[in-house]
């Protein structure tokens, strides 16, 4: 099922290596600046999208060496299904991928799902955070988030409780992707929850506690034509404060878009676009199993503060070719302030085996 599902995403035209810069297809919704994002509601699905995800990561502790993890669900329209009226139809497709980063394995564990949409066993429901397939999920209720996964050699039973009111990318919610303006997506972060919960891998149970950082985003455009990737940073850092950090790359080397957001403690979120945002990478780790090269070392600045960018292991390469197409870098960091509080978070590296995300 899982080779059957991607075949219908690259047939759709979703999962294209090269998408035109224009403005979303006749039928998706689009994504409008100055639209306000209301909640609960914006915590459910959103249909009428081309494209949408919702992306957990964090550290946990068990009483050794920090542990990283992912869970990452997507929901994708497929317009070409939709005048099928049989309920087997794939109107919407849904696609999951979990991580555990373990360094004292030295190496990633990690699985992915992929199942069309059918009522109760897998979908993405509106109105509030509800997705699953078959059993995996991600829900929230009483105003809490819970994964469940059970994957290939691994297994995750988490709670996440915010601590922090929900943080607006980009102007209010509206985060520009590249530099039209139809190039955007609405997104919201939930930065700073409280993990508790257990993790299963090896033939070992533990009970685990840690912070966590949630995007949510949904849009209807693709990429630019010209782009080859991006790179993006969530970090809690110390004190409490949450730092978003994202460059869109050109296929010429150089950069289509950046965008960040920090938030420190008892202030406003300050949100920069453009050249206040730099990347510069410190060093390369190679997959020895696809010979891909990674700037798993990074420094990332705002103005004129920075963090150096250091994963807890350098093997955390996610191949998702059975389900997306793509081979990407995803870990878990250090973060190490210059003049300012430094953290823990994600780091994720796409394009750089020479395929678009989406």
């Amino acid at each position: 099922m899982r080779r059957v599902a991607a075949l219908l995403l690259a047939l759709a035209g979703l999962c294209a290596s090269a998408a035109p810069a224009a403005p979303p297809a006749a039928g998706f919704d689009p994504v409008v600046r100055g639209h306000a994002l209301e909640f609960p509601r914006d915590f459910g699905a959103h249909p009428g999208f081309r494209i949408e995800w919702w992306y957990v990561t964090g550290q946990l502790d068990a009483g050794g060496a920090p542990l990283g993890f992912q869970v990452t669900f997507f929901r994708v329209r497929n317009p070409g299904a939709e005048s099928n009226p049989s309920r087997f139809s794939p109107r919407q497709i849904l696609f999951a991928h979990a991580a555990l980063s373990d360094p004292a394995r030295g190496h990633l564990l990690h699985d992915q799902r992929t199942q069309r949409e059918f009522e109760s066993l897998v979908e993405a429901r509106s109105g509030d955070t509800d997705v699953r397939i078959d059993d995996w999920s991600f829900v929230r209720e009483s105003g809490a988030y819970r994964a469940r996964i059970a994957a290939d050699g691994f297994a995750l039973d988490l709670a996440f409780t915010p601590t922090q009111p929900v943080l607006l990318e980009g102007d209010r919610g509206f985060s520009r992707k590249g530099p039209l303006l139809a190039q955007a997506s609405y997104y919201y972060s939930e930065p700073q929850l409280a993990v508790a919960g257990r993790v299963a891998a090896n033939g070992n149970a533990r009970d685990v506690t840690g912070a966590a950082w949630l995007d949510h985003e949904w849009s209807s455009e693709p990429l630019a034509g010209e782009a080859a990737g991006w790179d993006w940073l969530g970090a809690n850092l110390e004190g409490g404060g949450a730092l978003m950090a994202f460059r869109m790359r050109a296929k010429d080397g150089g950069v289509l878009w950046s965008q960040a957001t920090l938030r420190e403690p008892g202030r406003a979120p300050v949100a920069v676009e453009g050249a206040g945002v730099t990347f510069t990478p410190l060093r390369t780790w190679t997959s020895p199993r696809t010979g891909v090269a990674y700037p798993v070392g990074m420094q990332i600045a705002i103005g004129a503060k920075r963090w150096a960018v250091e994963p807890l292991m350098d093997d955390q390469e996610l191949d998702a070719r059975a389900s997306t197409g793509t081979l990407y870098w995803e870990g878990a960091v250090r973060v190490s302030g210059d003049g300012t509080a430094g953290g823990r978070g994600y780091l994720e590296l796409t394009g750089y085996a020479g395929r678009k995300p989406y």
